[in-house]
C-alpha cells in the first residue's frame, strides 16, 4: 500500500487534486488554482501583493491560505491518504475481516 495527498476544494463543481505527497500538492495547487486567480478578486481582498510574493518566494501554503482568504472558498487537504491496491485486499483476506469487523460482534 502507499499514500497521497489529497486535496478538495468546495467549489461547484468540486475540484479534487492527488499528489504523491504534501509537499507536491502545495506546488499543485499554487500553479493549478491560486496562480490562475483572477487579480482583481485578490486586489479587491488586499491580498494581491502578498499572493504574488508567496507565490515568488515559493511559499505554497502561504499562497493557497491567502487565496482561501481572498476567495472564500474551502479547501480539505488529507496530507496521508492510503491508496488501496487490489494485491492488498484479497478476497480471502477481505472474507476473513469482514467475519472480525464490528458489525458482527454484538
Amino acid at each position: 500500500m502507499g499514500s497521497v495527498a489529497v486535496a478538495v476544494i468546495r467549489s461547484d463543481p468540486p475540484q479534487i487534486f492527488i499528489a504523491d505527497d504534501e509537499a507536491t500538492l502545495s506546488r499543485v495547487l499554487a500553479l493549478q488554482v491560486v496562480s490562475q486567480s483572477d487579480p482583481s478578486i485578490l486586489a479587491e481582498a488586499g491580498v494581491l501583493e502578498e499572493v504574488r510574493s508567496a507565490l515568488l518566494q515559493e511559499r505554497w501554503g502561504d499562497a493557497v491560505a491567502s487565496w482561501m482568504e481572498a476567495t472564500s472558498e474551502e479547501v480539505d487537504a488529507y496530507p496521508d491518504e492510503t491508496v488501496w491496491q487490489g494485491g492488498n485486499l484479497d478476497a480471502e483476506a477481505t472474507s476473513l475481516e469482514i467475519r472480525l469487523a464490528r458489525v458482527f460482534t454484538d
